[in-house]
């Protein structure tokens, strides 16, 4: 059974959250503070999280920082805040889904099935696949796929689960332009709960960390009214 943590503070969301998920077939945790929502994700071994921005002790974006440097699952913010920047700073910290309140309890879990079965099938293909290369390197950029680990000129950077998804699909398909709603399908799997303009924050995140010249980029090239490519 798979195991999800909704870290809400608000009662009434977080036993409606938990009734329709539990429903669906899955073994729920709920944590009404911060501090303990994060010792939680922590300590246990979680599917997913389902994380609240606005709440007591330490905020939303907080945890989802802090669980995003010791673990790889998915991560989906829950707030009702509907400003992009929030989207942005939420995506930009490493969470997979930014979900606006008020929503549907169906929506919540379509997208946490969507969420763990396209996790699943990342993570079975990487193990899996023997045929491709463990270790992309092209200039200063070195990506280890296994380690899910990614350097820059020896100097080891982080990166988000999805921004790493993201990468490493792209080096390893250099010299191919991809649409954004292409790069939306492959590495997020669900378009009909998204935007596209997800692609681009994440684009513009990795960008940061990789690039030595945002202006003129050495490793993903945005092709104007196309897409990205990533330069072999």
């Amino acid at each position: 059974m798979k195991k999800i943590l909704i870290i809400e503070d608000d009662k009434n969301i977080a036993s409606l959250e938990r009734d329709y998920l539990e429903v669906n077939g899955y073994e729920v945790s709920v944590e009404s503070n911060g501090n303990t929502g994060l010792k939680s994700a922590l300590k246990n071994e979680f599917n997913l999280v389902i994380l609240d921005i606005m709440l007591p002790g330490i905020d939303g974006f907080e945890i989802c920082k802090t669980i995003r440097k010791e673990k790889d699952i998915p991560i989906l913010l829950v707030s009702a805040k509907k400003e992009d920047i929030d989207k942005i700073r939420g995506l930009g910290l490493g969470a997979d889904d930014y979900i606006v309140k008020p929503f549907s309890p169906s929506e919540l879990v379509a997208r946490v099935n969507a969420h763990i079965s396209r996790f699943e099938r990342l993570t079975a293909n990487n193990s899996e696949d023997s045929s491709k290369s463990d270790i992309i390197e092209t200039g200063g950029l070195v990506i280890d796929i296994k380690a899910r680990r990614v350097f820059v000129d020896n100097n080891e950077i982080s990166l988000a689960n999805k921004e790493f998804d993201l990468l490493v699909f792209l080096a390893s398909n250099p010299n191919i332009v991809y649409s954004k709603d292409t790069l939306f399908d492959k590495i997020w799997g669900f378009d009909s709960f998204g935007e596209t303009s997800t692609v681009t924050v994440h684009i513009n995140r990795i960008r940061e960390k990789i690039e030595k010249d945002m202006s003129n980029p050495s490793y993903i090239e945005t092709v104007w009214g196309a897409g990205y490519r990533f330069k072999g």
